[in-house]
């Protein structure tokens, strides 16, 4: 499924409930494109409404269970087999709540924030703010000339290859962009140049 439209609005907020992928990508063109691909067969929608100065997001995906609900091992329980591919103009601001869910950004041009239990962030290159709240699950990243705030209770920290403690920070006065990062048990992998 594909939707195309315009928006004129600054922020974006997005639900993942039912999916376990999103890919976030950037556009040169006005509009954002949704392409929303899912094993099951019945219906899928994509949801966007206008709201309190934001652009909502959501999609409604039918369980794909049998009548007689065969056992399934908890590892795949989840899994709906949707994914969705999201190309937003830049200078957008991008929040993202969601459960259990695999997130990529392509080195998305604009603000990040991702609010989730668990999953998996390939974030790639940060360019403007990040946020990030989650209880467990791994983050990859690779920061350039900004301030950095990570805090990881039982998770490990690795800063360009070094294991360092529970939480760290850097401040860097010559930029206005932060990286803050906020875990109980997340293991964060950032480059930070």
């Amino acid at each position: 499924m594909i939707k195309k439209f315009e928006t004129q609005l600054k922020e974006i907020e997005i639900s993942t409930l039912g999916l376990d992928d999103v890919l976030i990508e950037n556009t040169d063109a006005n509009f954002i494109e949704i392409f929303l691909t899912a094993e099951n067969i019945a219906e899928q929608h994509i949801i966007y409404k206008e709201e309190f100065n934001t652009l909502k997001i959501q999609f409604e995906i039918p369980e794909s269970l049998p009548e007689d609900k065969v056992f399934r091992k908890f590892i795949t329980e989840r899994l709906q087999r949707a994914s969705v591919v999201l190309k937003i103009p830049s200078n957008k601001e991008i929040t993202v709540f969601g459960d259990e869910i695999n997130i990529e950004s392509k080195s998305y041009k604009g603000n990040l924030n991702i609010f989730i239990e668990k999953g998996i962030l390939k974030l790639h290159t940060i360019i403007e703010n990040l946020v990030v709240k989650m209880y467990a699950g791994n983050l990859y990243a690779t920061s350039n000339n900004t301030s950095i705030d990570i805090v990881s209770n039982t998770g490990k920290i690795i800063i360009n290859d070094v294991l360092v403690d529970k939480t760290y920070q850097k401040r860097d006065a010559k930029s206005t962009k932060e990286v803050r990062v906020n875990s109980a048990k997340a293991n964060i992998f950032l480059t930070a140049e």
